[in-house]
């Protein structure tokens, strides 16, 4: 009786992960797939004329080069910031690591499109921080951060946070024996980083660099906001232009310019995974406590400088957007006398389009938490119990999706919902799309805290349930959910925080009516409404830190490792 209950319940389960695969692969890599077919056909038919006259136009090489150019060295400038702090924060004895550790992850939170209006905020002429300090550059004083060195700089500080995290993780899982080894033999300070621990990371230090380099890559808030009035055109930039332009032809163009953005962003990603796999080799020890190597006097000095650096690259931009949003005219110097609240009032409660783009923006997220929830909870449990050749396939293919730039996906969604199937229905132009955007553009942010957590699940438990008659959809709701419902939240919390501030991907997918906030802050600021663009962007960075902060008082009853900044 029990085999034949067993039976049926592999059945069950094996027709519910063929269904729910189903979903989640047309969800999340049929996007990708049209956006390759588009790009080898011409007109329906194989043909590779179209993409060499594209791949050899002037302005896409420059575009090439300038992608290559900003991503490369801002990677360089996060690398240096990033493995610093990582270094200090895992291997010392510094104080207050925890704040520290926050405070890093406040500015990959941030939207790319505040970070470049809040730094163009307090340099230049009509800087209002500056002007209040009565140090501004005269009045036709160029902007120094509309340059290429500005992009590289703000690049390197948006992502720093991801060499952080990911040297962090490797920092921590070096055995404190090892170490304990090489100071009983004389090793001292620089000593042993050099010769023990710098060669046990350089694995976690190389993928973190590698993913880093994507990211900055596919970046769109900074290039565009930066770039664009310095008629500097990276790859996302130029596709943004190319597709305002609308032509016969230009979805055609910016996929095959999409392909060359994914091409070396998939470069990348098996850089990181090869670096990934040889993270697996390091030594066998005892991980039970962090390293802390004394500072001695060294580290009050070294604790200043550390929060001087954050205060600088935080603190100080967010000031500037402050005082910016609080006078009344762009260039005035902020004063008792000048301090205004007219952009606020504004921008939020006036603008029709804030108001819509609070309520898409808040309804994309949360809709996109949820829908997630539904589905890589019990996709990630079926997955554990069958392993099929699908399933592992499409494990091995997830993270596409989320590590290509936004704008690879926005265009492969244009080309797979323009026109959908058997209809002359489209999505595009409505906020389904970027719904749909969004679901494929986080469903790895979900599913892999939740497959990692399941891993740790023990299958005697759902045995069990089976075992006394419990139907598939009862063991789901009383065994498996309530296990990797933390892992779940805060899967779906860092998916909701993400997305609520997104621009890269529904840049090219909103129209009237359908505006995120990411969008709003975007066209606010190129059409010199700069006072409500702060204004807004205040209020974004305050709903962040808001929601960060509630993960953090939620962490304790999350699973280890699932919020990334505790420590």
């Amino acid at each position: 009786m029990f085999a034949a209950q067993y039976n049926g319940g592999s059945r069950s389960e094996a027709r519910l992960l063929s269904a729910i695969l189903v979903v989640a692969i047309c969800l999340t890599l049929a996007p990708v797939l049209r956006l390759f077919v588009e790009g080898v056909t011409h007109q329906g038919n194989p043909s590779l004329t179209l993409m060499r006259e594209v791949l050899t136009q002037p302005s896409t090489l420059s575009a090439l080069k300038h992608s290559l150019v900003t991503a490369g060295f801002g990677t360089l400038v996060s690398l240096m910031l990033g493995s610093a702090f990582a270094f200090l924060v895992a291997l010392t004895d510094l104080r207050a690591k925890a704040a520290l550790v926050f405070c890093l992850m406040i500015p990959m939170m941030i939207p790319p499109q505040i970070t470049a209006l809040s730094w163009v905020q307090i340099m230049g002429p009509s800087s209002a921080l500056l002007k209040t300090l009565g140090i501004a550059p005269p009045l036709g004083a160029a902007q120094p951060l509309y340059s290429p060195g500005g992009i590289i700089f703000l690049l390197g500080i948006q992502h720093m946070s991801i060499i952080f995290l990911t040297l962090r993780a490797g920092l921590r899982s070096v055995p404190q024996d090892v170490v304990e080894a090489a100071r009983i033999s004389g090793a001292k300070g620089l000593r042993i980083w050099w010769q023990v621990v710098l060669p046990l990371t350089l694995p976690s230090l190389g993928a973190g660099t590698a993913i880093t380099f994507v990211t900055a890559l596919g970046n769109f808030g900074i290039p565009a906001m930066l770039g664009i009035p310095a008629g500097y055109a990276t790859l996302p930039t130029l596709i943004y232009q190319k597709l305002a332009g609308m032509g016969t032809t230009v979805l055609a163009e910016v996929s095959v310019l999409a392909m060359l953005i994914g091409v070396v962003a998939v470069g990348g990603i098996l850089l990181q995974r090869l670096f990934q796999t040889r993270q697996k080799l390091h030594l066998v020890g005892s991980t039970s406590r962090p390293l802390a190597l004394p500072l001695g006097k060294a580290r009050l000095p070294v604790e200043i400088f550390l929060w001087a650096v954050i205060s600088a690259i935080l603190v100080l931009p967010m000031f500037g957007l402050l005082a910016t949003s609080l006078i009344p005219a762009y260039g005035v110097p902020l004063r008792l006398d000048t301090v205004s609240l007219a952009s606020w009032q504004e921008v939020l409660f006036r603008q029709p389009a804030t108001s819509r783009a609070f309520t898409n923006s808040f309804g994309l997220a949360m809709g996109a938490s949820l829908v997630l929830v539904v589905i890589c909870l019990p996709l990630a449990w079926l997955m554990e119990r069958r392993k099929t050749r699908l399933s592992r396939l499409f494990d091995s293919l997830l993270d596409l999706p989320y590590a290509l730039p936004g704008v690879v996906l926005s265009i492969a969604m244009i080309l797979l919902l323009i026109k959908l199937p058997f209809t002359d229905a489209t999505l595009y132009g409505t906020i389904w799309i970027i719904f749909l955007a969004y679901i494929a553009r986080f469903f790895a942010v979900m599913f892999r805290p939740v497959q990692a957590s399941l891993k740790q699940f023990d299958p005697a438990m759902d045995e069990a349930a089976q075992s006394v008659g419990a139907s598939l959809y009862r063991r789901l709701c009383d065994v498996i959910f309530p296990l990797s419902a933390p892992a779940a939240a805060a899967g779906a919390i860092l998916v909701f925080l993400t997305a609520f501030n997104e621009l890269t991907v529904s840049a090219l997918l909103w129209s009237s009516g359908t505006e995120t906030l990411g969008v709003v802050i975007f066209n606010l600021d190129d059409s010199g409404e700069t006072g409500m663009a702060s204004a807004l962007a205040m209020t974004i960075v305050l709903v962040v830190i808001v929601l960060m902060a509630l993960i953090q008082l939620l962490s304790r009853r999350f699973p280890k490792g699932v919020v990334p900044w505790q420590t």
